[in-house]
């Protein structure tokens, strides 16, 4: 896929670490009507990482990329994924993907890069990054969210500010209570993370006998 080498895997299986491409964004973008052609394109710090070609048919987008595993010689893949689409309370439609797997045709909004072919999540046996976050890194995550919404400088280890101007004090309030869970639990979970790299340095000097 343009020079992205495909058919590597992920040590971690989660979908923040597979390409995708989401149903949803195509629609805002005014992409799914019949008849468009575009490019998608992915990027990582500010680098190019894989790019392909899709054009939008009747009840289905065709995508066009460069596969290449591990290394050897590149493959062109071209193949439909079937649309579908769901009504809206307040009229109009929604877009959908059919998981073009075999067997699956499950209607999501998002698909990921497996192997070769973009899938499901279940499909690719992918797991949400959040599902495989511990307590503490859930913790510092909702902290870092709260001090976001406060303007509050990042970081737990900083000082809390102040409330931020029009907002109600019940609602920096309850921001302010769940900061204090999120940051109790980050640290909790920093701590264990302590014991658990002494315990290794232990268990080295152990066996170096020092």
């Amino acid at each position: 896929m343009g020079g992205y080498s495909s058919g590597r895997k992920s040590e971690t299986n989660c979908t923040n670490d597979h390409l995708s491409i989401d149903a949803r964004q195509w629609q805002r973008e005014g992409c799914l009507v019949a008849g468009s052609n575009f490019n998608a394109v992915w990027s990582r710090a500010g680098k190019e990482v894989g790019n392909m070609g899709v054009t939008t048919e009747t009840g289905l987008v065709r995508l066009s990329y460069s596969w290449q595993k591990n290394g050897g010689e590149a493959r062109r893949l071209d193949y439909p994924v079937n649309l579908q689409t769901t009504s809206c309370h307040y009229g109009g439609v929604r877009y959908w993907f059919s998981c073009p797997a075999a067997g699956c045709g499950k209607r999501v909004a998002k698909l990921y890069l497996g192997d070769k072919y973009f899938a499901c999540r279940h499909c690719c046996r992918l797991a949400y990054s959040s599902q495989r976050e511990t307590k503490g890194d859930r913790g510092y995550r909702g902290a870092s969210k709260v001090r976001e919404k406060l303007g509050w400088m990042p970081g737990i280890a900083n000082p809390p500010g102040g409330k931020p101007k029009g907002m109600h004090w019940r609602t920096y309030h309850c921001l302010v209570a769940k900061h204090l869970v999120y940051s109790n639990d980050a640290y909790i979970g920093m701590l264990a993370t302590m014991k658990r790299v002494d315990s290794r340095f232990v268990e080295i000097e152990l066996r170096l006998n020092i």
